[in-house]
């Protein structure tokens, strides 16, 4: 073929500079621009020519903001998140626009002043015009509008109620967005303004929006500062909570929950106990059972976070009892050990006025206490002096005793009419059960800040953890009898308990009473099925033949996962940006391109239902250009300073892609799942070994799946080259296929 040389002088289209991006330029009442910007020049400069092209003068006195709905500033900081194809828009500079809504806002005009309270909650999202208006001391003018509470709004509050209603709508909005900046200290709010505040919490139950934003100003006031939280207290009752919990609008009750909780969480420990008594007066369970939980609507992550923290909240009170130890000289405290024996062998006891020696005495209560299961025969207080559970093991025993008295008084009878290496000792279950509970509901430890796992049966029962207590140690008597243990046999009955908990804590029974048939199902024998099923799944073959096999296919397996990894990459993720407020979550996207060579992502207005096209993903970073992936506490995100970034389990889903020399990708996964698959991916791509959980449960399971396929015996039996064909459908499904 004859080859066509282009001429020197033609052109050749060249893939734009990396630096350079294609832009529209809006200015009210002229035609938009076409502009290319050159992300090297400094900003003002790029500003100055627009300017020049439109002959405006005082190019200083304007600014770059995105002509989307979120109308953000465009900086030095931020100019980077620029892309391809976005529109822009010339607009007054964010210290112009602040002086000009600083002003406007104390127009004497009812309705400048409305229009000017709308600009200014829409502006204050931007961190660049918020800290300009926090400059001129606009947050202090705010709170002035709102604590004066001046005669023009009183009037127009009987005059014009709607103007009003969105008046102060606009302030309080205004308000939230600029706190929510971290730029100024709560601690700097009169007495005056809070009460302002927790008055509208009363007055304006029927509008949604200054109630939501009253609330959240008190949830922020509570968590941020310790003098707040105490004016707080003093201002709102729980009294004045609990009505908005019992509407129909689940993001009111949302709120007013997480004011409780803050309430709750910032409360010294001496008083936490009486705010839980007031809870409970008021039955916010109960009233949280009917309206919340019980309601006919699907509960959302942040009502369940809120749910979730008041669980913890409330079982932390038992901390206390569970750290105490028992005092082996206080007799209150030695009359309940009494009042246990009373109970199991009252028809046995002797009256007081025996005339039985205090020998015969000591050797009778030594006897029942022996068949009470106590470790200490003579003095079973020093039971009680291991923390934890300390006292909370004998507060149970005895609200089991009383509560449950039949149920006691059998599982004592029982096992003391038993030999004595099989009888179940009920004291020392007690005392180790009690502790496994507190373990597995994680007593004392604070709440998550990103858990959303609440049980709605703790919400069925004042007394849910004592209850809780009840069902599982009828069901740790069952379980011993029906492993037919002995007392060297204590710690494997202890854990066959620990797995039948769980499991059926996982499938979140709605009521107690659920929660006890779900531990019938799963019985020892249950049990057993299920652990010989999970074995055989994950049977390991050690013999050294086998061995060798295994060495052999095990390279193909991890480049089956490798591929895997880098498969789900390609697809993507939809990842959270976690701020202060869990409420305002906002998301971006991240995926690997189907060549391995580069990563795209971009920011979305909310989480993806269906796939995200291609084009909405205008940020990239090559794969070459990776210089190392970070987890935990050596990402940069999580070396800031707030509780969020020292949250446990937010670490623990924490990785950063570190590239050039100092930039940084980083990444909070929605869960373990997807942490394991992008950190294993990532390594792949740079052509590190792929050292996640998932990656070992993955690779033993394939490795077992393909040593007993090559083991099959397959003598003499003709394998197909091609799958077999698919079966037509039956006539009819009138049919049923019984698994048991």
């Amino acid at each position: 073929c004859p080859v066509v040389l282009a001429p020197k002088n033609s052109s050749v289209a060249m893939p734009p500079p990396a630096d350079i991006v294609k832009v529209a330029i809006e200015w009210p009442g002229a035609f938009p621009k076409l502009m290319e910007i050159d992300q090297k020049k400094p900003l003002s400069s790029i500003i100055k020519e627009v300017c020049d092209g439109w002959s405006l003068a005082n190019h200083d006195q304007f600014a770059l903001q995105h002509a989307d709905s979120s109308n953000f500033y465009i900086t030095e900081k931020n100019r980077n998140e620029i892309k391809n194809g976005a529109i822009l828009r010339l607009t007054t500079s964010p210290a112009q626009n602040a002086q000009q809504l600083h002003e406007r806002i104390q127009s004497s005009s009812m309705d400048a002043k409305l229009e000017a309270l709308k600009d200014l909650a829409n502006y204050s999202r931007d961190v660049t015009f918020a800290q300009e208006f926090i400059n001129l001391d606009g947050i202090s003018l705010l709170t002035q509008m709102v604590e004066s509470g001046t005669e023009r709004y009183q009037k127009l509050q009987k005059i014009m109620k709607p103007c009003f209603g969105d008046m102060l709508s606009f302030t309080l909005t205004a308000f939230v967005e600029l706190m929510d900046h971290g730029i100024v200290s709560w601690d700097t709010f009169s007495v005056a303004f809070i009460k302002k505040i927790a008055s509208y919490v009363n007055k304006f139950a029927s509008d949604i929006s200054i109630l939501q934003r009253s609330l959240a100003i008190l949830e922020s006031m509570v968590l941020n500062s310790h003098d707040l939280y105490q004016k707080v207290a003093q201002e709102i009752t729980i009294g004045q909570l609990i009505p908005h919990l019992q509407g129909t609008d689940q993001e009111i009750q949302t709120y007013t929950i997480a004011v409780i909780n803050a309430l709750f969480l910032k409360a010294p420990d001496d008083k936490r106990q009486e705010m839980a008594n007031i809870l409970a007066q008021k039955q916010l369970r109960s009233i949280i059972l009917t309206h919340v939980i019980r309601a006919q609507r699907a509960i959302n992550n942040e009502m369940a976070h809120q749910l979730y923290v008041l669980q913890v909240l409330t079982f932390n009170l038992l901390e206390d009892r569970m750290m105490t130890k028992m005092d082996p000289q206080d007799q209150a405290q030695r009359d309940i050990i009494f009042e246990l024996r009373r109970i199991a062998f009252d028809a046995e006891t002797e009256p007081n006025n025996s005339s039985g020696s205090i020998e015969k005495r000591k050797s009778m209560y030594t006897r029942d206490y022996k068949k009470l299961g106590f470790i200490n025969h003579v003095n079973p207080a020093m039971d009680f002096t291991q923390t934890p559970p300390g006292m909370l093991a004998l507060d149970n025993m005895l609200y089991f005793a009383k509560h449950h008295q039949d149920a006691y008084i059998r599982i004592v009878l029982e096992n003391s009419s038993r030999e004595d290496k099989h009888e179940c000792p009920f004291g020392r279950s007690s005392i180790e059960l009690t502790k496994m509970l507190c373990e597995i509901l994680k007593v004392g430890e604070l709440p998550s800040e990103t858990c959303n796992d609440f049980h709605p049966m703790f919400f069925t029962h004042d007394r849910s953890f004592e209850e809780f207590f009840c069902i599982c140690i009828q069901l740790l008597n069952k379980t011993w009898k029906e492993m037919r243990a002995t007392s060297e046999d204590f710690n494997k009955v202890m854990q066959v308990v620990k797995e039948q908990i769980m499991r059926a804590l996982t499938t979140k029974p709605s009521s107690l009473d659920q929660f006890k048939s779900k531990l019938q199902n799963l019985s020892y024998t249950e049990i057993l099925k299920i652990r010989q099923s999970e074995r055989m799944n994950q049977e390991d073959f050690q013999s050294r033949p086998i061995l060798e096999l295994k060495e052999k296919i095990q390279p193909e397996i991890l480049e089956l996962i490798k591929q895997q990894r880098l498969n789900r990459l390609v697809e993507g993720t939809c990842f959270r940006k976690l701020n202060s407020r869990r409420r305002q979550d906002k998301f971006w996207y991240c995926r690997l391109s189907p060549n391995h060579k580069v990563l795209h992502y971009g920011d979305l207005e909310e989480s993806p239902q269906g796939e995200v096209p291609h084009d909405s993903l205008q940020d990239k970073l090559p794969v070459a250009d990776i210089k190392a992936v970070v987890t935990g506490k050596d990402c940069p995100h999580m070396k800031e300073k707030g509780a969020l970034k020292q949250n446990k389990e937010v670490l623990e889903l924490a990785f950063s892609i570190l590239y050039d020399s100092s930039g940084q990708l980083n990444f909070i996964a929605p869960d373990k799942h997807e942490y394991c698959v992008w950190t294993d991916g990532l390594n792949a791509l740079l052509g590190k070994d792929m050292l996640s959980d998932l990656t070992r449960n993955d690779l033993d399971t394939l490795l077992s799946m393909e040593i007993k396929l090559r083991l099959l015996d397959l003598e003499n039996i003709q394998i197909p080259d091609a799958p077999p064909p698919i079966p037509k459908e039956p006539s009819n499904y009138d049919f049923v296929y019984d698994c048991n």
